[in-house]
């Protein structure tokens, strides 16, 4: 091993001593010792035990984990830590700025593994009723994770989306041409993509510096002729399922469209190009009418400072209706969820009659009280009964004990949508796209539940969940499950995630017709009546 190897080991040996509270003295030792070998040239391959002791900030103890390294690879003790330390916490201490004490902290009373966690937990404002921590570290944390994440290799669809317009249009702007569009997985608006690719029909078209504005996601260039423009671009959008080789293209085209309608097939929407599936209902012109962002009447699941938001109930009120909704479902966490601040029985009674003040002067927008409520363990609903009828409606959702079998998710969420007073079944997986794969159920017993108990399924809009999956959209619409598109935004800004779901959605072929959130307001209001009844 080299000298640099040696203290990157006996770096990562003190964080995770000190992140399992062990000798600080023997923590500093080893610290210091891997501070001192960072910054020095000194050769220590082919060095004797007896050699390494008389190295200056060495010593005994330190030389002979130097020693062990040298000759088994490993040390013992390293070993033995990580095999009790989450891979994601390990991770998270190579984030600058929070130190072993606070990923300690975070791990053990926020419960947070990885730091696609903690990034999420930040848009959540967790971090801020935390000792030691506030709104200043809490950004600063962001801004670190976010930093140490774009150098992964992997991007939410979300956080690239605005840069790679703007860049179709300064392509279009400096080669005086209309015929610059995005392709691939960022025409297809997939949740997460790893490059952005962009047919132009300017033939020997680069991308210069000055457009790159420091993104360090890979950007592929395509070029074409500009006859060859819309044929390419059909091409280039499609999946790895979709069978381009199938279709045959016409030598004059208008636009993308005539391809499908020279193959006699209806037209299929760019998010649809993933797989050879649709290409059967497109033959029967059996492909539904897309839903809109303009189809949303109103916007639920949503937290204000009642429980861990950033604004207040009127802030978040006012920007709802501002925006141009009918209505909005405010659902602060419930009282089991420490970590978010839930509302006891007596916030509750407090929310509650600032709702109905805020409904008086807003009309005839209106707020409907709602809660999410944590499923327990035992797949029972937070609150007792006389609490749970108090709301409008009941967002119900999974956020401790994550690590489950299939058979214990799948029971626990069974039990949750068989209560009578859940309305809508929250992040049904409990996903963070590029950071937790979510708990594994049986999607088909939970959609089924869901149909024989009239309750709606979530899509969870926020880019780093987007839950439920998309793929599974269209079992639910084949079972009658309508979905209900909410952004579970965390402050006003959170509600532009609507577009975000509004993508994802799209990709599982939903309909304005099958959306809970599409209705208007006196039809929800009936809705959540009957539903209550």
């Amino acid at each position: 091993m080299t000298t640099d190897e040696i203290a990157n080991t006996l770096k990562l040996t003190a964080q995770l001593m000190e992140l399992h509270d062990e000798n600080p003295f023997k923590i500093k030792s080893i610290a210091n010792a891997a501070f001192k070998l960072n910054k020095t040239d000194i050769d220590l391959e082919g060095k004797t035990l007896e050699e390494l002791e008389k190295i200056e900030g060495v010593g005994k103890g330190i030389a002979a984990k130097i020693n062990e390294l040298q000759t088994t690879g490993n040390l013992k003790e390293l070993v033995e830590m990580v095999s009790k330390t989450p891979p994601g916490v390990i991770e998270m201490l190579r984030i600058k700025g929070i130190g072993p004490k606070k990923v300690r902290q975070l791990w053990q009373e926020l419960e947070i593994e990885s730091a696609g966690e903690l990034l999420y937990a930040c848009n959540e404002n967790r971090l801020v009723t935390l000792k030691g921590f506030g709104l200043k570290t809490q950004a600063e944390v962001k801004r670190q994770i976010e930093f140490f994440q774009s150098n992964i290799g992997w991007y939410h669809y979300a956080t690239v989306e605005e840069f790679a317009i703007n860049l179709v249009k300064e392509l279009k702007k400096k080669y005086a041409t209309e015929y610059v569009s995005l392709t691939g997985a960022m025409r297809r608006k997939c949740e997460v993509v790893d490059k952005i690719e962009i047919l132009i029909a300017v033939e020997n078209a680069v991308i210069t510096d000055d457009l790159l504005n420091d993104k360090k996601i890979k950007i592929e260039l395509i070029t074409c002729r500009e006859n060859e423009f819309y044929n390419k671009l059909f091409e280039t959008t499609a999946g790895e399922g979709f069978p381009i080789s199938d279709f045959k293209l016409p030598t004059e085209i208008k636009n993308e469209k005539d391809i499908f309608s020279f193959n006699n097939l209806q037209y299929i929407e760019p998010e649809l190009r993933e797989s050879s599936e649709i290409i059967s209902l497109a033959k029967a012109n059996k492909i539904p009418e897309l839903i809109e962002v303009s189809d949303l009447k109103g916007i639920l699941h949503n937290h204000s400072t009642y429980s861990d938001g950033m604004n207040t109930l009127k802030e978040m009120a006012e920007y709802c209706k501002e925006l141009g909704y009918e209505y909005l479902g405010i659902c602060d966490h419930s009282q089991s969820a420490f970590y978010a601040e839930g509302m006891k029985i007596d916030k509750v009674l407090a929310q509650h009659a600032e709702i109905d003040e805020l409904n008086k002067k807003l009309f005839p927008f209106k707020i409907f009280k709602g809660v999410e409520s944590d499923i327990l363990n035992d797949g029972s609903l937070d609150y007792e009964e006389d609490v749970l009828k108090s709301f409008d409606f009941i967002v119900a959702s999974v956020h401790s004990n994550l690590k489950m079998t299939e058979e214990k998710a799948t029971a626990r969420l069974l039990k949750a949508i068989e209560n009578r007073y859940t309305t809508i079944l929250g992040h049904p997986t409990g996903r963070l796209l590029l950071s937790r794969p979510g708990y594994p159920i049986n999607h088909k017993k939970i959609i089924d539940a869901c149909a024989a108990n009239g309750v709606i399924i979530e899509l969870n809009a926020h880019p780093y969940r987007l839950d439920i999956d998309w793929r599974w959209i269209p079992y639910c619409l084949e079972r009658g499950v309508k979905i209900s598109i909410n952004p579970d935004a965390h402050e006003k800004q959170g509600y532009h995630d609507m577009y975000y779901g509004t993508c994802a959605a799209r990709k599982g072929m939903l309909t304005k017709e099958m959306c809970l959130n599409t209705l208007s307001l006196s039809e929800i209001k009936l809705y959540f009546k009957s539903r209550k009844g």
